[in-house]
């Protein structure tokens, strides 16, 4: 990881009601963050925060406006493109960890490096490295149904650093959990960014996890009100 800087400028973003009226959600957001910082995203339910954490990370396409990853405009790129920007750049961490049953603590970590066969030992041994990292290096062969919800949690953010990816995007990542391992898996993710200087961007209703980030920006009625 060698971390992203990130800027967004004027993005908008709407979609259709059940009454196909369109319903804007982001309606000119801008902010900037530098590569190694780490930036939580507040406001209210249905704000357009994890809209905007997909648009960053991708996985939609916005209305207007332009996404610049070291000074890469993500928005220009085609399917097969972003695709593979995602997968190496990107690192995603969700409120649920969406790990595969049926796979082993080390599999689902390895998830996102199966396209790369030729480069598969590698890969192993950084699977093995991060779980050790994140405190599971005994826990390598568990399924996650013999896992705690903290468990899983810290599986998921293994996986996301798989690929060194240079943002890392969190979309309620300690939503699930109670207080003492929401406070260690915050821990764990700022001293992971810190190791490898990579941006982390963060949606969270936790003032605590906001709190711990170092900027803050608050969406409210589809735009930015800084904090």
């Amino acid at each position: 990881m060698s971390g992203a800087d990130l800027k967004v400028v004027d993005l908008t973003r709407s979609f259709e009601s059940d009454q196909s009226i369109p319903v804007d959600v982001l309606k000119g957001i801008s902010f900037n963050l530098l590569a190694g910082e780490s930036l939580a995203v507040t406001g209210p339910s249905g704000s357009g925060k994890s809209t905007l954490l997909q648009l960053i990370g991708a996985m939609e396409y916005p209305d207007s406006g332009e996404i610049f990853i070291n000074g890469r405009d993500i928005t220009g790129l085609d399917e097969s493109e972003r695709s593979d920007f995602r997968n190496r750049e990107i690192g995603f961490i969700f409120q649920s960890h969406y790990l595969l049953p049926q796979l082993s603590a080390l599999d689902n970590v390895l998830v996102p490096s199966w396209n790369f066969n030729r480069e598969r030992e590698m890969y192993i041994e950084r699977a093995y490295a991060l779980l050790k990292q994140v405190g599971l290096g005994d826990l390598t062969r568990r399924l996650p149904g013999q896992l705690s919800g903290g468990e899983r949690q810290r599986v998921a953010v293994a996986r996301s650093l798989i690929m060194e990816p240079a943002l890392i995007l969190a979309d309620e990542p300690a939503g699930a959990l109670d207080r003492k391992n929401t406070e260690s898996l915050i821990n764990l993710l700022l001293e992971i960014k810190t190791q490898g200087k990579a941006s982390l961007v963060m949606v969270t209703h936790s003032d605590f996890c906001a709190d711990a980030m170092q900027r803050k920006i608050q969406i409210v009625d589809g735009v930015v009100a800084y904090n």
